[in-house]
């Protein structure tokens, strides 16, 4: 059975199968996601993909052992503090909360954790972290990725000539839209666009062997001006929001299953 970590008691927490149940850390942000967008973005998808992967797993089992720890709804994002309301951790801050939580949950008996990365910035913190948990309390950790963006039913959700869509983008925009609309702001949509290097003449590259970490000030719009997004956000509806949000829930499924059988 799947419930909130929260809503046990301590009596009930107690008769919990602690071994064999999972416990779901979902990991967002607090962070600019352009001018139409919530900061609370990252964290509302954070709060939202449990109750979707609680559906889609009940589907194939019912009974599904696991607990939904409450939201962590600051992370790493330093990358977005020349922002207004951006609030970052640093990455010694950040791995400590969360190797205390942990710690603590390894010290009930709880096994199995899953970190789920609701906020691209976080994932290289908690992969040390998942590490160093392991071999520290003897728990399994894992890290599992909230959004399947290069799934081909998410993608065809991104309108046409929409060819870059990145960090508060069409797809995020979508995301939030199906979870609260009325904190989307869509008329006030600007496209961002990746900036020049700074001899003027190269795209940033940000993937791949020889990437440079990206900030947010080097996306930019049409005239220059930082934005700190990526894409144009205004193809976005609470409909495409819904098929990635249900895409990428789905996708998790054989994980989770792999997960509950791990011994």
């Amino acid at each position: 059975m799947i419930r909130n970590y929260n809503e046990l008691t301590r009596l009930e927490m107690e008769q919990v199968d602690r071994a064999n149940t999972i416990v779901l850390i979902p990991l967002g942000a607090t962070e600019q996601h352009g001018n139409q967008a919530p900061l609370g973005t990252d964290a509302m998808i954070a709060g939202a993909m449990p109750e979707y992967i609680k559906t889609e797993l009940s589907k194939v089992d019912p009974d599904y052992p696991m607990l939904i720890f409450p939201v962590i709804p600051v992370g790493f994002s330093v990358e977005h503090l020349g922002f207004c309301g951006s609030i970052s951790f640093k990455p010694d801050t950040y791995y400590h909360m969360l190797y205390d939580i942990t710690q603590s949950l390894a010290h009930h008996g709880f096994v199995k954790i899953v970190y789920l990365i609701c906020h691209g910035g976080n994932r290289s913190v908690v992969d040390m972290l998942a590490r160093q948990v392991r071999a520290d309390f003897g728990v399994l950790p894992f890290v599992l990725a909230s959004g399947a963006f290069f799934h081909p039913d998410v993608q065809a959700t991104i309108s046409p000539g929409n060819t870059f869509d990145f960090h508060g983008g069409e797809m995020e925009t979508s995301m939030v839209l199906a979870i609260n609309p009325s904190s989307v702001k869509l008329e006030l949509s600007e496209t961002g666009f990746r900036g020049p290097t700074r001899d003027g003449k190269k795209a940033i590259r940000f993937s791949g062997e020889h990437a440079l970490t990206w900030m947010g000030e080097e996306f930019v719009t049409e005239d220059g001006r930082p934005i700190g997004i990526g894409g144009d956000p205004r193809g976005a509806t609470a409909e495409k929001g819904r098929i990635i949000l249900e895409t990428s829930a789905r996708e998790l499924v054989p994980a989770f299953i792999e997960i509950r059988d791990w011994t």
